[in-house]
């Protein structure tokens, strides 16, 4: 066994001991590399798409494997987790600057994107080289009426993404509120039925970090596809989208969260200087959790919020508070459809700004979270991720840049948090306002 073991480390650990974004930014580079070399041979590339795509399409399969199943299980989780007792004044307060923000980064992203149009001219094609057909999108007052399900079964069998968001939304909801009931049977269940799907959502996390440990290949063979059929042009088209979304991140800053400061009579310059070392921990981690304690220790000590609410609102927004990631889901939905020649309709962005905003309410926690969530928004406006189509070879382009983009997005569900804790404080009249005179 020991042997086993060590053959093991010696095979592959220079593989799995280094940094999963670096190793997917790597196979970006050199699947572009390859693909560029390829280019300028077509019968070569012809025969390299054909014996390899496999190994794309592989990759694909199994995102499209664990959406469902993260969407259910995450959202009854973090629905279930909040309690009811917890859900009053503060509560509500949080939660509703958490949804109302989030729903205005959305807005935000799909604005600039249709201001700067990324992707736009590329005519992506996929391996089969033909582009993909224009989704048809229904009305907005149908959408309304799709998110409630007929057969909640159906929908996750068919993988109607906002259908499933509600029902996992109203069933989290109501396990929350019969794991504290007076009848300790029912509380025994109920808390059962949670310890379950908290299981199963530990599990499933578990299974997509299996599967972004394949994310380097995959991304690789993909990004070479991608190149060998459409050449260098891409590489600008990457770092625009890239320029598009820390755009619009900053706008967000300082439009939503320097607006909301001003309204309520605090400086802007005063929470950045007291934010800045959270922001900049999470822009370096990449992970609201991991920057949660210094958080909560900027939030207290240098904008005086009291424990009292930030241990509320801070783990909160670190579950359902996922401003940047809204934008990062608008602008690269908008940058997919642009550059696979199936621009958003109006009610197709009004979609997606359902999805993100429903969807923020579970994923946070969920490794690769913002990848994920750009499945969803894409599944809900009918660009489907199908292996060898033009929307997974746009895919794996943002996928290759992810590392880039989840620093500022990362970095901006924080921010949100803090500004979140520092507003609702001074909406209790809690906040000591000393700590903002200097």
């Amino acid at each position: 066994m020991t042997e086993t073991n060590t053959s093991k480390r010696t095979l592959f650990g220079w593989y799995f001991g280094t940094n999963l974004l670096a190793r997917i930014l790597i196979g970006l580079i050199l699947g572009a590399i390859v693909g560029i070399a390829l280019g300028y041979s077509p019968d070569t590339a012809g025969k390299f798409v054909d014996n390899t795509k496999f190994f794309g399409d592989i990759f694909i399969r199994l995102l499209k494997m664990i959406v469902v199943p993260v969407i259910f299980f995450s959202l009854v989780t973090g629905a279930a987790s909040i309690a009811p007792d917890k859900l009053g004044r503060v509560g509500i307060k949080t939660i509703l600057f958490y949804m109302a923000t989030t729903l205005f980064a959305v807005a935000i992203g799909l604005f600039i994107a249709t201001w700067f149009q990324p992707g736009a001219g590329l005519h992506i094609v996929g391996q089969s080289g033909i582009a993909g057909k224009a989704a048809e999108s229904p009305s907005m007052i149908q959408i309304l009426l799709n998110i409630v399900p007929t057969n909640p079964v159906e929908s996750l069998a068919k993988g109607d993404v906002l259908p499933i968001i509600f029902f996992a939304i109203v069933f989290g909801i109501a396990l929350s509120m019969l794991k504290e009931s007076t009848n300790e049977v029912i509380a025994k269940q109920a808390t059962t039925v949670f310890n379950f799907c908290s299981g199963c959502a530990e599990i499933i996390y578990k299974i997509v970090g299996g599967i972004m440990q394949y994310a380097p290949i995959g991304v690789f063979f993909l990004i070479a596809i991608v190149f060998a059929q459409q050449g260098p042009k891409l590489i600008g088209p990457l770092l625009f989208v890239t320029f598009v979304v820390y755009l619009a991140l900053i706008l967000h800053l300082f439009i939503c969260y320097g607006g909301l400061l001003m309204l309520n009579r605090l400086s802007f310059i005063k929470f950045l200087k007291g934010a800045n070392e959270a922001m900049i921990t999470a822009f370096v981690t990449r992970s609201s959790s991991a920057t949660l304690p210094v958080s909560l220790r900027v939030s207290e000590e240098n904008l005086g919020a009291p424990r009292s609410i930030s241990a509320f609102t801070l783990p909160v927004g670190a579950t359902i508070n996922m401003n940047g990631t809204a934008i990062y889901i608008a602008i690269c939905a908008m940058f997919i459809g642009f550059a696979s020649d199936q621009p958003l309709t109006y009610a197709q962005q009004f979609t997606v700004m359902i999805t993100a905003t429903l969807a923020a309410i579970g994923t946070a926690g969920v490794p690769g979270a913002g990848a994920l969530m750009l499945i969803m928004a894409l599944e809900s406006v009918g660009l489907n991720l199908e292996t060898g189509s033009a929307v997974a070879a746009c895919y794996a382009m943002i996928l290759g840049i992810d590392a880039l983009l989840d620093m500022g997005r990362t970095c901006m569900n924080v921010t949100g948090d803090i500004v979140g804790t520092v507003l609702v404080s001074k909406s209790e009249k809690a906040l000591d306002t000393k700590a903002w005179k200097s």
